[in-house]
């Protein structure tokens, strides 16, 4: 697979999955359909590897990167399973516009990257403007939505240290295999919190969306959506990867809107506006200094 069309199935991926989210739980527990969409992957990834005839390898090095995925896979995603509960889907792609800054600030810190020069600094600061913007407005949020939008901050630092930190371990190993062990790895911890906040058995309503979104993320959110983030990955900067974040927030608002009913209110479209041009700025702000002089 070559680094266009993997960064491609990521953005078409990452622009649908907040929708698939939220489907996927409207008639299972939301940690119940998170465990359901990981384990097709795992046992799908599984058999992909299997007949490749690729490596999983599983000593220490292995299990590292394996631990730095599953804070992404298990931790964002755990907490975006249940943030959904509280808020519009179309809200999770905004807040996660927020990870290429959180991705860069980390990478400060992790792999010893430039500090920031002052435009990305004023970038940041955009972005949190544009979240107060939205979360300010109480009908852009409704009700007891404080739990879902501090789950999804949550996510977005989980997500961006996950990356940075599968970068940093630098294991030479094929996409599918870092996907799959980190999968299965994911397993134990969806089912421990899934048996601690609920533990019932599943119903599964074919007439709904619930299982046909399960096995939508399982197969492109999940196997094909992480093998090409990974992919990616070992071959991009951790805060070009998600610069994807740059795109996604548009078309998952626009797709919650059509698709599920949501209100998307003048707030949240001006908040997410000021949010995409803290990220334009911070990635190209500079260039425009250069070209200035």
């Amino acid at each position: 697979m070559s680094v266009q069309s993997a960064y491609l199935a990521v953005l078409v991926i990452w622009a649908t999955t907040p929708l698939g989210v939220a489907w996927s739980s409207e008639t299972i527990h939301p940690l119940m359909a998170a465990w359901l969409r990981m384990a097709i992957a795992a046992l799908l990834g599984w058999l992909l590897v299997r007949a490749l005839r690729l490596e999983l390898p599983w000593h220490r090095a292995a299990l590292r990167s394996y631990a730095c995925a599953t804070l992404g896979i298990f931790g964002a995603m755990a907490a975006t399973y249940t943030a959904v509960q509280y808020i519009p889907s179309g809200l999770i792609s905004v807040i996660f516009g927020l990870s290429p800054m959180i991705s860069a600030l980390l990478a400060q810190l992790l792999l010893d990257e430039a500090p920031f020069a002052p435009h990305r600094w004023c970038a940041c600061l955009l972005g949190i403007a544009g979240l107060g913007w939205i979360f300010l407005d109480g009908s852009a949020l409704g009700p007891g939505s404080g739990p879902g939008v501090t789950l999804l901050l949550l996510a977005a630092l989980l997500f961006s240290l996950s990356g940075v930190l599968v970068k940093r371990e630098g294991l030479a190993i094929h996409p599918l295999s870092q996907t799959v062990g980190a999968l299965l790895l994911s397993l134990p911890a969806y089912g421990l919190l899934w048996a601690l906040l609920d533990g019932s058995a599943p119903q599964l309503d074919f007439d709904s969306h619930s299982p046909w979104a399960i096995l939508y993320l399982a197969v492109f959110g999940s196997l094909v959506g992480f093998v090409s983030y990974f992919h990616i990955l070992s071959r991009l900067p951790p805060s070009t990867v998600a610069l994807v974040t740059l795109v996604t927030p548009v078309f998952a608002l626009l797709l919650g809107s059509w698709l599920n009913g949501e209100v998307v209110t003048a707030s949240t479209w001006g908040g997410t506006a000021v949010i995409l041009a803290g990220l334009s700025i911070f990635f190209w702000g500079g260039r425009l200094q250069l070209m200035r002089l």
